[in-house]
């Protein structure tokens, strides 16, 4: 299982201390072969990943520019500085960022500029709630997987993380036969765009929380979790993780 943290726009410096009942849990032998990962804003990578040093926990960025070279981006950070300070993951198209602009060309080359830096991309997907009352959930879902891994290579280093983006902050979940049928059809397309991709991870992501997760880990083919709230605060991260285990 994959459980990612997703802090978004939040935390400072002094919020690092918080993470120690998260790294005690990684070094339980019970809790050793789940992946952890935190995304943080970019001004607290290098501080979490010193913070991390002695444990298997893995530090991801939350974006990247699509630009692999150095160049004139204003108050952009391209793969190449990500991978300079040791991070290892970045999430691309996440709701938010195609709500300000980022399209299915823009995040393609992203991917592209994040896997050329061997960086592992966690891809969000996932339709609104005018796209899903419209029926066009499988249609939206096929048309940003294939754009966005358009002449991708190391299709591998991709996992992919369903985010119904009527669901992110709002508390309410897909209903398990809809979240069901949504997670077969993403393994369905992902195969018929690349055949590689039939081992790949796929996570759920939008209002995960301790109560729910126990009901989502039942469903075929959810292979861990995008946290981003709930994250913030280890206890609920921690009790997200056992919940979705035990």
């Amino acid at each position: 299982m994959i459980y990612i943290a997703n802090w978004k726009m939040h935390g400072n410096s002094r919020d690092i201390e918080s993470l120690n009942p998260i790294i005690k849990l990684s070094k339980q032998k019970k809790y050793r072969n789940i992946k952890l990962v935190y995304c943080p804003p970019y001004t607290l990578l290098d501080l979490m990943k010193r913070k991390f040093i002695n444990s298997k926990i893995h530090v991801g960025a939350q974006n990247c520019h699509f630009n692999s070279e150095y160049g004139a981006f204003t108050g952009s950070i391209n793969s190449k500085m990500l991978k300079s300070i040791g991070t290892k993951y970045v999430i691309i198209g996440h709701s938010e960022n195609r709500t300000d602009g980022d399209n299915d060309l823009i995040i393609n080359k992203k991917i592209k500029s994040a896997l050329q830096e061997n960086l592992k991309v966690i891809l969000c997907i996932g339709e609104t709630l005018f796209e899903k009352r419209k029926k066009l959930t499988k249609k939206i879902l096929k048309k940003q997987i294939k754009n966005s891994l358009y002449k991708v290579k190391k299709v591998e280093n991709i996992i992919f993380a369903y985010e119904p983006r009527w669901a992110i902050g709002t508390g309410i979940i897909p209903k398990t036969k809809t979240l069901t049928k949504n997670i077969i059809d993403i393994k369905k397309i992902l195969i018929s765009v690349n055949k590689k991709l039939n081992s790949a991870k796929i996570l759920y992501g939008g209002s995960v929380n301790s109560q729910n997760v126990k009901e989502i880990v039942k469903i075929k083919g959810i292979d861990g979790f995008l946290v981003g709230g709930a994250s913030l605060n280890s206890k609920k991260f921690i009790d997200i993780i056992k919940k979705s285990i035990n």
